[in-house]
């Protein structure tokens, strides 16, 4: 009864159109207050529990205003002329070096809408502009930002780590090698098509172009090898680690680029300037500029945006927490398990049953409320027919990856047709067969577990574990 009244108000009220956070929220206070024997007084704990207990989740924050400031500054810039030096005078190389752009950019980001809107608001007007169809162009960059969610650091692995309690580190060293191999993929199909077709190539640059963006980006570049490096290295936390993200990020777009902030306009270097004068310039301009920066209208605004979406993001976990306590109180989770190993399922067999529920619950829900509301369902599940926990994360986040692209509420799909100024439909026409990699990869990554699992087995080798 009380698992019958819990998801029938939770479906009304999204068939209603309320927003999903609300209907999380009110579906789980209604069943507590008529349907079940739980106290009232657990709603406000659990919600206050929901964030102060889960330390991982407060990296969230942390990474999504490091995102922020380095999409409103110049790095997707420059990761994008480093990717096209690299590997743009290939056959479809500009939508190539696309995909290692969106690559490079989820490795600083964590997010998939901000990797597309970062990187597709400058690579799809360029494509179309060398030759490239828009279509192609919207479809290969809405499947390619969904390596934002994939490539460490992910804000869905934190909520996958704070709902299971594994290791965000773990599975951040989970996602790396699947995250590099959907991005080949992807790179390969787009090669093939671009023979068939014959889209243009660049020329080559030469080498000494190749280091000088290389050198120019190194800025951007370096926040993957200080957040991954300090997190594999056992040095920092990932909530630690995203801290130093955002302050690194603040750093490097405020004085370093000076995209934003108070030296925007100053110049690095003045005309036949010697070198030691300039560091000594450029240093005093810093220390002068540092607290002007912190009230600057630009600094201000990235803060705020962060803060907006931190929220969001936050109230959507939060109630999703609250709608996993009630499953868990009714032992919703622990009969569900029960009837599912009843029916004497093969660990193969369970996960086609876990990849179709979250398929289907990714065209209608956001991927933090679904991590938060189906793993704890599935994961005791999964536990006793001995999938590993992080395989099982892994396959969450690739079928999250998928949902975004789905409609209709695939965030990349939305994200895209703003860019593109193009209906929904003509977007997901144009999403449509670069989805079938997204599927293809899925099964590979369900039935071979080594392209998760290898490297954290390495790791915890080399450490001794």
């Amino acid at each position: 009864m009380t698992t019958a009244a819990l998801f029938t108000l939770l479906f009304l009220f999204i068939a209603t159109g309320m927003p999903i956070a609300i209907a999380l929220g009110l579906s789980s206070i209604t069943t507590i207050l008529f349907f079940s024997n739980d106290s009232l007084a657990s709603i406000a704990l659990k919600l206050f529990e929901s964030v102060s207990e889960h330390y991982t989740l407060l990296a969230i924050p942390f990474f999504i205003l490091s995102s922020q400031f380095l999409s409103t500054g110049g790095v997707a810039k420059r990761l994008i002329n480093f990717a096209l030096d690299c590997i743009g005078h290939v056959k479809g190389g500009l939508a190539m070096a696309s995909v290692l752009a969106c690559m490079l950019f989820a490795a600083v980001s964590g997010s998939s809408p901000a990797t597309v809107a970062a990187i597709g608001s400058i690579v799809i007007g360029g494509m179309v502009r060398s030759g490239y169809p828009e279509s192609f162009a919207a479809g290969v960059i809405c499947n390619a930002g969904t390596l934002g969610i994939l490539i460490p650091p992910s804000i869905v692995m934190l909520v996958y780590a704070a709902a299971t309690q594994e290791s965000a580190a773990r599975l951040f060293m989970a996602g790396f090698i699947p995250g590099i191999c959907l991005g080949l993929l992807l790179m390969i199909a787009i090669y093939i098509v671009a023979r068939i077709k014959n889209y243009p190539a660049l020329a080559w640059p030469g080498f000494k172009q190749v280091f000088k963006s290389g050198f120019t980006a190194m800025g951007g570049l370096m926040l993957v090898v200080i957040v991954l490096g300090s997190i594999y290295g056992g040095i920092c936390s990932p909530t630690e680690a995203a801290a130093i993200s955002a302050v690194y990020a603040y750093w490097i777009a405020v004085f370093v680029y000076r995209d934003m902030g108070p030296l925007k306009e100053v110049p690095l270097r003045k005309v036949d300037e010697p070198l030691a004068s300039a560091l000594f310039r450029g240093l005093w301009q810093t220390l002068v500029a540092i607290p002007k920066s912190w009230y600057h209208p630009e600094v201000r605004h990235v803060v705020l945006d962060a803060a907006k979406v931190s929220i969001m993001l936050l109230f959507i976990i939060g109630n999703a927490m609250l709608f996993a306590h009630v499953l868990t109180t009714e032992r919703i989770p622990h009969l569900i398990a029960e009837t599912i190993v009843g029916w004497g399922l093969p660990a193969w067999g369970f996960l086609i049953v876990v990849n179709i529920l979250l398929l289907i619950a990714g065209n209608f829900m956001e991927p933090s409320a679904i991590t938060m509301i189906m793993i704890p369902i599935l994961f005791p599940i999964a536990v006793k027919l001995g999938i590993d926990p992080i395989h099982l994360g892994i396959i969450c986040v690739v079928n999250m990856e998928i949902g975004l692209i789905t409609p209709p509420v695939g965030l990349n799909l939305f994200v895209t047709a703003g860019i593109t100024k193009r209906d929904l439909t003509w977007v997901v026409r144009a999403a449509t067969p670069w989805l079938m990699i997204l599927l293809f990869f899925l099964i590979l990554v369900t039935y071979i577990p080594q392209i998760s699992l290898w490297l954290p087995e390495y790791i915890d080798k080399l450490k001794g574990y």
